[in-house]
């Protein structure tokens, strides 16, 4: 290793490790060295060695930039630069999900990951974007999206008096910018898609989807933009919205659907040690004790086993369980505001976090099995005061009951 100015002649990784202390200490010298390099494992000796993008003093973006935009750095390199600060732990989805939609991407699809809330699909689209693309952007569906929010549109801006037309690139053209910009396969993730009208706002895709020469939209500089193999479209959308028979035909002809269902107990059982775990000893809640409310909270809901139903209240996932512990975790330790009420606690959280949720997408009879549920987890769960979320339930039902003009014909 050298730091005296060098006599470069190949710029490949030799010449890297060689001259690695002058290319680390400018970004000018770093820069030139990136863009000069033909050899990709210069770079990832550069990156994944010496943290080039991080290490060189004064650097800002500059560097990074360099990296992202270079045709000869490999991905698995340019993950590493644009990803450093992103940590979303293992993929926890059922193996048939994730191999589904890995294959979908791979072969060039898009794809829907749906299923009732608490699935993990946000985070998996998310897991899957940093594993196949250099990074993502994700944008969430409302119901005032219209066409323009996912190809771009042309609006009116008044600078000095005068007005100009100015045009802004929507989530999926910018997503296209980005693939091409970077020379590498860039994710786009719009969440909630069944909060917009999917067969409206959806519409200058499919197009595009299946024919990769028909442009959704022009940049500033009059360049057509075009849907590619590049850009990795991952969607996501709740059952409690829809189901997928109410989806648009032209939607499942042309997207992967990735149903996000039940885990089975023993990836649920693993979650909820992972969770439950970061209490730590110094939070004094019975953790084995916790682990069973957790379990017979989520079998209740699902299956029935508490209401004496024949079938659950409804589809309810295992990742909201999560809160519960972070809450508890916070709440409980000294200092904290349940600190020698651990009990009071629990409850609070389950009223907080999970009983809102439930609640929210819920039928009166729903509700008042809600209301059942609960009261049976309290009796059975003593040392868990969840009478918070009982009472919530028994309120949200009376309201309910209102509304629906119930007691004027009892």
């Amino acid at each position: 290793m050298s730091s005296g100015k060098p006599r470069f002649k190949d710029y490949n990784r030799q010449e890297a490790e060689e001259y690695s202390g002058f290319i680390l200490s400018g970004v000018a010298q770093a820069t030139e060295f990136i863009n000069k390099t033909d050899d990709p494992e210069a770079i990832r000796y550069l990156v994944q060695e010496r943290n080039i993008d991080v290490d060189v003093p004064g650097s800002g973006t500059e560097i990074e930039k360099a990296i992202l935009t270079s045709k000869t750095a490999p991905i698995s390199v340019k993950q590493t630069v644009a990803q450093r600060n992103d940590d979303l732990g293992d993929i926890r989805v059922p193996e048939t999900v994730r191999k589904n939609a890995e294959t979908a991407l791979a072969v060039g699809k898009p794809i829907v990951l749906y299923g009732p809330t608490g699935t993990g699909k946000t985070y998996f689209a998310k897991q899957l974007a940093l594993k196949s693309c250099i990074n993502y952007s994700i944008s969430t569906a409302t119901p005032s999206w219209t066409p323009a929010d996912i190809t771009g549109s042309i609006q009116p801006e008044t600078e000095d008096g005068e007005i100009q037309y100015v045009r802004q690139a929507g989530c999926v053209s910018q997503g296209i910018q980005k693939a091409n910009e970077y020379h590498d396969n860039w994710a786009v993730i719009i969440d909630e898609i069944t909060r917009a009208d999917i067969s409206q706002v959806f519409g200058p895709l499919y197009t595009a989807i299946e024919d990769h020469d028909q442009a959704i939209f022009r940049d500033e500089e009059g360049n057509r933009l075009t849907l590619n193999d590049d850009v990795k479209l991952i969607c996501t959308m709740n059952m409690s919205d829809r189901t997928v028979n109410e989806l648009d035909n032209a939607i499942t002809r042309r997207f992967a659907m990735v149903e996000l269902s039940r885990y089975d107990d023993e990836q649920r059982a693993g979650l909820f040690d992972d969770w439950i775990g970061e209490l730590g000893p110094d939070i004094d809640i019975d953790q084995d004790r916790l682990h069973d409310l957790f379990d017979s909270h989520h079998e209740g809901i699902n299956s029935g086993t508490t209401t004496n139903g024949e079938s659950g209240i409804m589809e309810f996932g295992p990742m909201h369980y999560v809160d519960v512990t972070r809450f508890l975790k916070s709440a409980c330790e000294d200092g904290g505001p349940y600190e020698g009420e651990e009990s009071v606690a629990v409850g609070q959280a389950f009223a907080t976090y999970i009983a809102p949720r439930l609640l929210n997408s819920a039928s009166l009879p729903q509700i008042n099995q809600l209301a059942t549920h609960y009261t049976t987890l309290d009796d059975q769960f003593g040392a868990f005061d969840l009478t918070p979320a009982i009472n919530l339930a028994n309120r949200e039902a009376e309201a309910e009951e209102r509304e629906m003009g119930v007691g004027a014909y009892e």
